[in-house]
């Protein structure tokens, strides 16, 4: 049991990196090199189909020492091919020193497209609206709109735009429609500030929330209303926002 064991270690490690750890003892050659193609590109394939601008700007080279990396230095905390992406993002912000092929956004890149990816796959569905006027009816925001902030503008990122410094800090929202397609829409602080008061607060009326806005920005109410009340009935209609 103990040779077993040791066996498994063995081949186990060589599987993560053949070019780091010695092949283990009495596996014949040719079969080792199928195990080691087979593991290696399941495991690239669903890390460039789950971050496919990413890959698009490495080298080839570059790109697979950084999924070498990953397969060699990371410890999964599960064992489906299916969440092989949250795991590569876990590497990315734990574990991984950037190195000269990595881009600055590296990892804000990756947690947007993971983002992406998780909300296409998300079982849950966007709430139906009670087709209240969002002035006067409670709020609720969707479990499938999540408000992010990121130094980088990453939804603008490809191989024709690598910005190498960070912007004013970066507010999106990322949300499926009631037609199950993921979208973006670009925020200012304040209106990212009016989402994040819808979702972590108890659900009131729109009204109240951009009273309390107001309060917190130290802005004039009618100044705040101006805005907000279009702004309110945007997120109702994209299914962002839902009234109750």
């Amino acid at each position: 049991m103990a040779d077993l064991r040791t066996q498994q270690l063995e081949m186990a490690r060589y599987l993560r990196d053949p070019a780091l750890h010695a092949p283990p003892r009495g596996v014949e050659a040719r079969r080792l090199k199928i195990y080691e193609t087979l593991v290696y590109n399941n495991i690239e394939g669903f890390i460039s189909g789950g971050f496919p601008v990413l890959r698009q700007l490495y080298e080839d080279a570059a790109w697979h020492r950084l999924v070498r990396q990953f397969i060699d230095g990371h410890r999964c905390h599960t064992p489906y091919f299916l969440e092989i992406s949250q795991e590569f993002l876990r590497f990315l912000f734990e574990r991984h020193s950037p190195g000269p092929d990595d881009p600055p956004f590296l990892a804000e890149l990756a947690h947007y497209e993971w983002v992406e990816l998780a909300l296409s796959v998300a079982e849950e569905e966007v709430p139906a609206d009670a087709g209240g006027d969002p002035m006067t009816a409670a709020l609720a925001i969707s479990p499938l709109a999540w408000p992010l902030a990121y130094r980088y503008p990453v939804h603008r990122i490809g191989v024709d735009f690598r910005p190498t410094e960070p912007e004013a800090p970066v507010y999106l929202v990322v949300y499926r429609d009631r037609l199950d397609a993921v979208r973006f829409l670009s925020l200012n602080a304040a209106t990212a500030r009016l989402l994040e008061r819808v979702r972590d607060g108890a659900a009131v009326s729109g009204a109240k929330v951009l009273q309390d806005l107001a309060a917190e920005l130290s802005l004039p109410g009618d100044t705040v209303n101006s805005f907000g009340a279009a702004q309110l009935r945007e997120f109702v209609e994209r299914g962002i926002l839902v009234t109750c």
